[in-house]
């Protein structure tokens, strides 16, 4: 069953979540890669953490206060100044090399595209315009609406309301397996970019199918 929209993550998936490090490296040298991995780690435990305790607070502030704790974990100084111009990285990040080129097939294929991603409205639109990628996106979807953080339901559920279809008519995209997997456990039609060639998360399920870039999901979802 051809399926009538693809929904996208957007950190990791649509955007290189790691192209901090060439700010990093310039602010602490030879520590910029280690600085990006612990900050994202600690990201997104945040996010896992604050929703299952039901404290939560946007990503904006998430991804501020996991730089903060990764600096100090890594006894890096870190200014005021230094933390605003890593943290505004963030709204500027690299999309990967093949992202624009698949998201113009699909689009010009007449689907409907979409974000489905823990980052803010105004983090979205910021990092989907600096890529080239916002005239594609029909939907732009922020948990912030539902204050829940992937892989909780509500934030998955987005996705339905927004197309106006059944979860099992919408294509989900994601780098992150878990993600994947929160996403197959929700109903949705399912594709991991497994970017790092990393084992399947044992969470019972897989996702629908696998591949090493986002140029892979086209015979999929096509």
């Amino acid at each position: 069953m051809r399926v009538k929209a693809v929904l996208f993550d957007a950190y990791g998936t649509l955007f290189d979540v790691h192209s901090v490090v060439a700010l990093a490296e310039s602010f602490f040298p030879g520590r910029g890669a280690a600085l990006s991995q612990a900050w994202r780690g600690r990201q997104l435990e945040y996010t896992w953490l604050r929703t299952l305790s039901g404290r939560y607070r946007d990503f904006w502030q998430v991804t501020g206060d996991a730089l903060s704790w990764a600096c100090e974990s890594l006894a890096l100084p870190l200014s005021a100044d230094r933390h605003a111009q890593l943290l505004d990285a963030y709204l500027r990040l690299e999309p990967f090399p093949e992202n624009v080129d698949v998201l113009s097939r699909l689009h010009g294929k007449g689907m409907i595209l979409g974000t489905l991603s823990n980052g803010t409205m105004a983090m979205l639109e910021s990092a989907l315009a600096s890529a080239g990628m916002r005239d594609l996106v029909t939907h732009v979807l922020s948990v912030d609406s539902v204050g829940r953080y992937k892989t909780d339901a509500a934030a998955y559920a987005l996705g339905p309301a927004a197309v106006g279809a059944p979860v099992g008519e919408i294509g989900f995209v994601s780098s992150n397996c878990w993600d994947a997997i929160g996403a197959t456990w929700f109903g949705y039609r399912t594709f991991w970019v497994n970017r790092a060639n990393a084992p399947l998360d044992r969470l019972d399920v897989k996702p629908g199918g696998t591949g090493s870039t986002l140029r892979d999901l086209l015979q999929f979802f096509t």
